[in-house]
């Protein structure tokens, strides 16, 4: 136990018990675990420190970059400061700040805290805290080994159509802008919610746009979460309502969009909303199928993503963000009751009909992305 830097013994057996148990149920294994996680502490620690190095640099060089820019195209003269309110104009205005700032905050900034949040914790590390975290642990062992196969599916939907527009990007642009991770990728004003196209009769665009996404960051965070939320709900309330969820909010996501935003939208940002509102409310409803720290991160995901979304506002879709999360979180208010069960809830005939439906025109709508991207 002391020497696993990696994380890799979840679960260990001892003579006296009949079933593998965590390393926290052990008594005996306290000092050692409480070795291996300073080791942890210690490693995570390093790496966010050299992240928050080399990402302040980046971010350092986008704000001198955008405020020389702005402070040279004011002319010169005695009174240098119309020439500095210049440049601090153009560093508030700039779209690479915008993204060099949500780069520094989530790739940086966030796993530092974490890592500061967990030194803090393992110098009060005590036998009773260790106790009291047994059943978030237990329940995240026993989540991590369940399989969800739809959510899956889900991701291989929006695959196939990345691929698509990966194509269309090097048609237009030449394999080089692969290598570009913001370059905006290809397909979009064939099969996104361009918002004008969608009001004026292109209903089929709600449906193509959330399997769509603008370049790789927007993707690999949006898989990101796709995976872990994913898998959440399709363990706990079972893939009907993974389906039905997504493609609500998704849809609604895309409708508040449509209304409230002017730029065309791509993502699976709404649906992604929808599954954590989603998990707020069911998971409050089933208080003894899941332990209240595990709750209180899925709370602390919404504070997260409302950050971001009020520092990136340039580039993120609130709209369909804010009306994805209300669907996912009126959808488990009206479909399942409060309950005291510590078992998770069936899925009905009715709930697995609906649920295939859905996940048919999900399959639909991935392949009319790829026509209408490829017809181009």
């Amino acid at each position: 136990m002391r020497t696993d830097r990696t994380s890799q013994l979840n679960l260990v057996w001892t003579p006296d018990r009949e079933w593998m148990v965590l390393p926290e149920e052990v008594p005996a294994l306290g000092e050692a675990l409480r070795s291996a996680r300073g080791e942890w502490v210690k490693d995570d620690l390093a790496e966010s420190h050299d992240r928050v190095r080399w990402f302040g640099i980046i971010l350092g060089g986008m704000l001198a970059l955008a405020f020389f820019n702005g402070f040279a195209k004011t002319g010169g003269g005695s009174d240098g400061f119309p020439r500095v309110q210049s440049g601090l104009q153009s560093i508030f205005s700039s779209g690479n700040v915008g993204v060099a700032v949500l780069m520094f905050l989530i790739f940086a900034f966030i796993p530092w805290y974490q890592a500061r949040k967990q030194q803090n914790s393992l110098a009060k590390w005590t036998s009773a805290g260790v106790a009291a975290s047994i059943p978030a642990l237990k329940m995240d062992t026993w989540l991590e080994r369940q399989k969800a196969p739809v959510t899956k599916v889900l991701l291989g939907f929006i695959l196939c159509v990345t691929a698509a527009q990966l194509a269309s990007q090097v048609q237009a642009s030449g394999w080089a802008s692969l290598l570009a991770i913001f370059h905006t990728w290809g397909g979009i004003p064939q099969a996104g919610l361009v918002k004008a196209a969608y009001l004026q009769g292109e209903w089929w665009r709600l449906f193509t746009a959330p399997l769509m996404h603008g370049n790789a960051v927007h993707l690999f965070m949006n898989a990101s979460a796709l995976l872990y939320l994913g898998k959440r709900l399709e363990v706990f309330a079972r893939w009907p309502h993974l389906v039905l969820v997504f493609f609500l909010s998704a849809c609604i996501g895309g409708e508040a969009s449509a209304r409230f935003v002017t730029a065309p939208s791509v993502g699976a940002s709404g649906g992604l909303m929808g599954w954590l509102g989603f998990l707020l409310v069911f998971e409050t409803l089933h208080k003894e199928l899941v332990p209240l720290s595990s709750r209180k991160r899925l709370a602390a995901g919404v504070l997260i993503t409302a950050l971001i979304g009020l520092v990136g506002y340039r580039f993120i879709d609130n709209a369909a963000h804010l009306g994805g999360l209300l669907a996912g979180m009126f959808y488990a208010l009206i479909v399942f009751p409060k309950s005291s069960s510590g078992k998770r809830p069936r899925s009905t005939l009715s709930d697995r009909l609906a649920g295939s439906a859905a996940l048919v025109v999900i399959g639909m709508a991935a392949l009319l992305a790829v026509y209408k991207i490829a017809s181009h």
